[in-house]
């Protein structure tokens, strides 16, 4: 199968006004987020938690939550947040093998935003976010965020096989506009068309299925970090029609996109 290239890791920080609901939410990559205002609520059967301001949470890639983003009067809610690809993952447990004997986290994990924290964490979002930054350098940062946290005792699972579920998802989440169909994915990973439809669904899901929740996923991540139009975030996330966006994302999420632009 061909690589892909995909970035070692990405940043997005979040920022909005109101308090507000996202059901089921699907971790593709191991995330770290730092509560900068308000607090973040996860809850799953097997409980809850909650991460105040100035708190560090971790959330492994695989699970799903139902998450609150609590705003504070005059403030609003604010994170920002580092997914770490699955490569990255196998990069750091290669260098560092020593933290393999760590148990990895389970459902979720958290530590302080301390001085320490807060200084690796936002070279590491400056190295991502510059556009300019060599792939050598956002690499080197990322990892320097996953080391600090082994040292606390935090360490993801190291990464198996991937599900052609989690390929075909990481590949459109890149382009989430295009038109991504069975024969143009099926070529990307050099198999047949059939042997593609076969895998998913053997997975319980389907190209369909796949493409719908990252443009779906993207938008919500557009909606929270960027200050884009409504209906230029459909446009970027594949849409032609504002309103069938619109009732697709309160079908997934419960809310419409606009409640995140009041």
């Amino acid at each position: 199968m061909p690589m892909h290239a995909f970035p070692c890791a990405t940043a997005q920080f979040v920022s909005t006004r109101v308090s507000h609901t996202i059901r089921t939410l699907a971790v593709r990559d191991d995330l770290v987020g730092w509560v900068v205002s308000g607090a973040k609520r996860l809850s799953a059967p097997q409980g809850e938690h909650r991460f105040a301001t100035d708190q560090v949470f971790l959330m492994p890639r695989g699970t799903h939550w139902d998450v609150v983003n609590e705003a504070i009067a005059g403030k609003g809610y604010e994170a920002r947040l580092i997914s770490f690809s699955p490569e990255l993952i196998e990069t750091f447990f290669d260098r560092y093998r020593q933290f393999s004997a760590l148990r990895a986290i389970q459902g979720s994990g958290g530590t302080s935003a301390d001085p320490p924290f807060v200084a690796t964490f936002q070279h590491a979002c400056s190295a991502l976010r510059d556009g300019h930054a060599s792939a050598a350098v956002r690499e080197h940062r990322s990892l320097e965020v996953l080391l600090l946290l082994a040292e606390r005792g935090l360490v993801f699972s190291s990464t198996r096989e991937m599900t052609w579920a989690d390929r075909v998802c990481r590949l459109v989440g890149q382009r989430p506009h295009a038109n991504w169909s069975v024969d143009a994915l099926a070529l990307a990973f050099n198999v047949s068309s059939s042997t593609l439809r076969r895998r998913l669904s053997g997975e319980g899901t389907s190209v369909s299925q796949c493409v719908r929740d990252m443009r779906l996923e993207t938008a919500m991540s557009l909606l929270q970090g960027t200050s884009l139009q409504v209906s230029e975030i459909a446009g970027r996330c594949g849409y032609d029609s504002h309103s069938r966006f619109s009732a697709a994302f309160r079908q997934r999420f419960g809310f419409a996109p606009s409640r995140l632009r009041s």
